[in-house]
């Protein structure tokens, strides 16, 4: 699998466990929601974290793009944390339709979002970063 390929798999992670912690706050499974949540905000804190701690940092340094799309992906990580805060709220407040009218937020940001990052970013990461599969491999043996 390439870098394209194992930053998207991680989305499609991503995904399925927000899916797992929508559909259990829908139940009022409370205890599953809660625990579904936690996993899905782990993991894609996993995420930004490779994202702006490596690969944003490489792709600037090769390009000199400090301004330009990692910028714009940085913002969006950022309200992302945000809405997840509020989420995280609603959640803890048992604000069954607060937590979903959020998550659909959440949705429709995170899935504009990761078209960008797959359509352009990757693809321009892969073009510009020596060794993107190297730095990719390190970076996650050393995140575990």
């Amino acid at each position: 699998m390439g870098p394209s390929e194992i930053l998207t798999q991680q989305h499609r992670d991503c995904d399925a466990l927000f899916a797992d912690a929508e559909q259990a706050v829908r139940n009022l499974g409370w205890a599953a929601a809660d625990a579904g949540f936690e996993a899905m905000r782990a993991d894609l804190e996993r995420h930004f974290a490779l994202e702006e701690d490596t690969l944003f940092p490489a792709f600037e340094q090769a390009t000199g793009l400090r301004q330009g799309p990692t910028a714009v992906m940085r913002a969006e990580h950022a309200q992302m944390r945000g809405l997840l805060d509020d989420m995280a709220q609603a959640l803890a407040a048992r604000l069954r339709d607060d937590y979903l009218g959020l998550a659909e937020t959440l949705l429709i940001l995170a899935q504009q979002h990761n078209m960008k990052e797959e359509n352009i970013l990757y693809p321009m990461c892969e073009q510009h970063i020596a060794d993107l599969p190297g730095l990719l491999a390190r970076e996650m043996r050393h995140a575990g």
